[in-house]
């Protein structure tokens, strides 16, 4: 296991990361930020390696995520998470495996309409023909 200590962050990389996973393109945040501010400016922002605390926490308020989020993410602690509940039942409702309803009866709730809408059309078409 990694120690912390030793551990160095990229904390422009993880404003990246954070403001990709927001899905807020660079020119966005710029505006947001200010008028002083471009999309290079976040560029070079985003490729340095330390920021000072009072800008980490004016994009941190921007992007809505604490400034400790972005200065401790560990993309490999998340791939961690990610791995070791992919398997419990926490992924289990992600793909619907536990159906609060019986699809079977949703399929012959369907078909009994439709042949009761098709009984209906037949109705209408013998009292026509019967008509004339």
């Amino acid at each position: 296991m990694e120690n912390t200590e030793t551990r160095t962050v990229h904390v422009g990389r993880n404003v990246k990361r954070f403001r990709e996973m927001l899905g807020i393109k660079q020119e966005a945040l710029a505006a947001q930020l200010g008028d002083d501010w471009s999309q290079k400016k976040v560029s070079q922002l985003e490729s340095r390696e330390i920021i000072e605390d009072a800008l980490l926490d004016q994009v941190a308020s921007v992007l809505n995520v604490p400034a400790q989020a972005i200065k401790n993410f560990s993309e490999e602690t998340a791939v961690q998470i990610i791995s070791n509940t992919f398997n419990d039942e926490a992924s289990a409702y992600s793909y619907n495996y536990k159906c609060s309803f019986n699809p079977i009866d949703k399929v012959v709730e369907l078909y009994d309409a439709l042949l009761k809408s098709e009984r209906g059309k037949i109705e209408l078409l013998e009292r026509l023909l019967y008509e004339k």
